[in-house]
């Protein structure tokens, strides 16, 4: 006999299962365009697999992490650190008793908006769109699910749940994006919301240590010192003992396993003293209460502070990140300067939404390959346009 579950099982199981003050896909505040939902899905669920099925997910896959793609196939790109993020954010929703569908389709969607090459490329758009909108990359990930997908010819973007939809406006978040969603600016994300979050700060900064290890940018010696590291160290490293790979293997996974539970049991500890928490009262609170101890808080921002020092202005990166600059701001110079130079679908939109827009648009759905060959295309003789 058959054992089938169908969407309102799904509902049902959540409301036993999840926290008081967790969101719940039966009591979602729906979608800007009405749908009937899934049969066997629930409506987070299906924002997932939304996400997960658009363009701009896939392009993910060929843009910078912190290394460029020519630089080798082994380091990290935008895909694997998403999903790098959302398996930390289910791991620490499920801990929680929060809704780990909705933080997994936050994690999904909170990096779409990256121009190629990383940091490089935000920083050069955003110069480039200085008095005409500035350029960033947490509201261009809300603008590419609600406005720039085109899958469905009912409506733009991806109809995503409005709880999805507010939790990528609050990653990171200003003013003006929490306005653009209809969101307080007072009010702070969901639980689910900063449990994304904070998945995605734990990831880069222990991931991109990793990356930057493997590169040869960061060695072992120079981490000495470091609060963080002597934490991890004294309980898998002995004294004198070579540094294979496996070992900043074993590193990397002791800090990880470090932060996510200090994360986790400091969250539990901070829900524990909220009477009667429910999502609002939660997103009502002064500060987030996803975080860590003070301790580790501190340890984790000195890691960061390392990795800005000696990993994101090494040599090596730096000079990257100037290439990159010099090829996008090459490419938009000369669409401004001639739009006819513009693929046709992209000067349809010219009506839309300004030029500059439109060129930046175009420019962050690039990955670092599609880039390259397009400034090829516009700059080098030898190559057909």
């Amino acid at each position: 006999m058959a054992f089938l579950r169908r969407r309102e099982d799904y509902e049902a199981a959540e409301n036993h299962l999840l926290a008081p003050y967790a969101l719940k896909s039966s009591q979602s505040q729906g979608r800007q365009y009405p749908q009937p939902e899934a049969g066997y899905r629930t409506a987070f669920q299906r924002d997932r697999d939304r996400i997960v099925h658009s363009a701009a997910f896939r392009r993910l896959e060929y843009k910078t992490q912190v290394f460029v793609n020519d630089e080798g196939d082994y380091f990290r790109t935008r895909l694997t650190h998403t999903l790098e993020v959302a398996q930390i954010g289910r791991t620490v929703a499920r801990a929680l008793g929060a809704n780990e569908d909705l933080v997994e389709a936050i994690c999904l969607a909170h990096d779409l908006g990256h121009p190629p090459f990383g940091h490089a490329g935000e920083e050069i758009l955003n110069e480039l769109m200085q008095g005409k909108g500035g350029y960033n990359h947490n509201h261009q990930s809300y603008r590419v699910v609600t406005e720039l997908e085109r899958r469905y010819a009912e409506f733009p973007g991806l109809n995503l749940t409005r709880e999805t939809l507010f939790g990528i406006a609050k990653h990171q978040t200003d003013y003006q994006l929490s306005a653009m969603a209809g969101l307080d600016p007072a009010l702070h994300g969901s639980l689910e919301a900063q449990i994304a979050n904070a998945a995605d700060e734990l990831a880069y900064s222990a991931h991109d240590l990793d990356d930057g290890m493997s590169a040869g940018l960061i060695l072992p010696g120079m981490l000495r010192g470091l609060p963080i590291w002597e934490r991890v160290t004294s309980s898998v490293v002995k004294p004198g003992t070579p540094f294979p790979e496996v070992l900043r293997h074993a590193l990397i996974r002791e800090l990880v396993g470090l932060l996510v539970n200090n994360m986790i049991e400091t969250t539990a500890a901070r829900l524990e003293g909220l009477q009667h928490a429910t999502p609002l009262v939660i997103q009502q609170q002064s500060s987030d209460v996803v975080a860590y101890t003070d301790e580790i808080g501190a340890m984790a921002a000195s890691l960061k502070a390392f990795l800005y020092e000696n990993m994101y202005y090494s040599f090596r990166v730096v000079r990257m990140k100037s290439r990159a600059q010099r090829f996008i701001e090459a490419m938009f110079g000369a669409f401004v300067k001639e739009p006819r130079q513009l693929p046709p679908e992209v000067r349809a939109e010219l009506g839309a939404r300004s030029l500059e827009r439109s060129v930046a648009d175009y420019i962050a759905s690039m990955t670092d390959r599609s880039a390259l060959l397009e400034y090829q295309r516009l700059f080098d003789p030898m190559t057909r346009p």
